[in-house]
């Protein structure tokens, strides 16, 4: 995708963010080229970053380090403002470790969350981000608990020309991961996605079911970069977080994907998770449509989210 495209695409999705906040900082400022970085500044953008969703901690933290660089100049406008916040946000978010790059070698993600959070209409976008990428996909519908999620990923499929290995509906999932492993191998594939069932942390015949999945992977998928992709619902603000971090107490999580952000006026939960968590957001859903996934990059959200 072309900057430009990113660009546009990343600030629709943020549009609700950006307008509660700038209206937030614009109050406080009102009315004044230049100021001085005083307590009633500081308690106007603790509350425009909380409301953002950036959580009380991470807005602490940033609003102390925003205030160390204001304090050694004499005044600063909005403008400069708006920058620090923005180079703070970024070295925040580029503090989470990032997955070792794959290098020549295939890729098998695997896709995990609670139902309802977006995780088939994720895996789907994510085949598409990599065929336009000119990388060879496949999806694999391990979400074999419900016909309706098969279903959909197959018709997602059709759609995007993209292979989907399915079984039916009560199927054993780790037997559908285990023919989509040998399917990519045979049709030398760079991406295969798998879609699992929609679990909570506390159900224990589901995290069972996902224990025997990477059982299956370990022992198949030698030679690939193995992922697990956390899929969070951006809608649900802080709950996604409270999700995230059960999760990753259970399970071992790469890297996260920020579903249905273009639906929230929250989207500053991204940097919440990437700094409580130390995990890093590599994909945002910006979007309904197939096209509308694209790869985090925190400078250009920092900008983006913060105007």
């Amino acid at each position: 995708m072309s900057d430009t495209g990113f660009w546009e695409k990343l600030r629709r999705g943020l549009n609700r963010t950006r307008g509660e906040w700038l209206e937030r900082v614009d109050a406080a400022v009102s009315g004044r080229g230049t100021f001085n970085f005083d307590e009633e500044i500081l308690e106007h953008l603790e509350e425009a970053l909380i409301a953002a969703d950036l959580g009380v901690e991470t807005t602490l933290e940033l609003v102390a380090n925003v205030r160390a660089r204001a304090t050694k100049a004499e005044a600063i406008d909005v403008v400069k403002l708006r920058q620090m916040l923005v180079d703070e946000m970024a070295i925040l978010l580029l503090d989470a470790p990032r997955p070792a790059p794959a290098g020549d070698a295939p890729i098998l993600t695997l896709i995990v969350g609670v139902n309802g959070a977006g995780k088939t209409t994720s895996a789907a976008k994510l085949a598409r981000w990599s065929e336009r990428r000119g990388e060879k996909a496949l999806l694999a519908a391990a979400d074999t608990f419900r016909a309706a999620a098969v279903e959909q990923l197959a018709l997602w499929g059709e759609r995007l020309g993209v292979g989907v290995i399915r079984q039916p509906t009560g199927s054993d999932a780790a037997s559908v991961v285990f023919d989509a492993i040998q399917a990519a191998k045979a049709r030398d594939v760079r991406h295969l996605i798998v879609d699992t069932a929609g679990r909570l942390h506390n159900k224990e015949r589901l995290m069972a079911e996902l224990a025997k999945i990477r059982r299956v992977i370990d022992r198949e998928a030698e030679g690939f970069a193995r992922r697990s992709l956390l899929v969070l619902d951006a809608t649900t603000g802080q709950n996604a977080i409270a999700q995230a971090r059960e999760f990753v107490r259970v399970a071992a999580i790469d890297g996260l994907l920020l579903a249905k952000l273009d639906g929230t006026a929250k989207g500053g939960m991204a940097v919440a998770v990437a700094r409580e968590l130390d995990l890093p957001v590599l994909f945002l859903g910006v979007g309904e449509g197939a096209d509308d996934l694209i790869e985090f990059r925190p400078r250009e959200f920092a900008s983006a989210l913060l105007g």
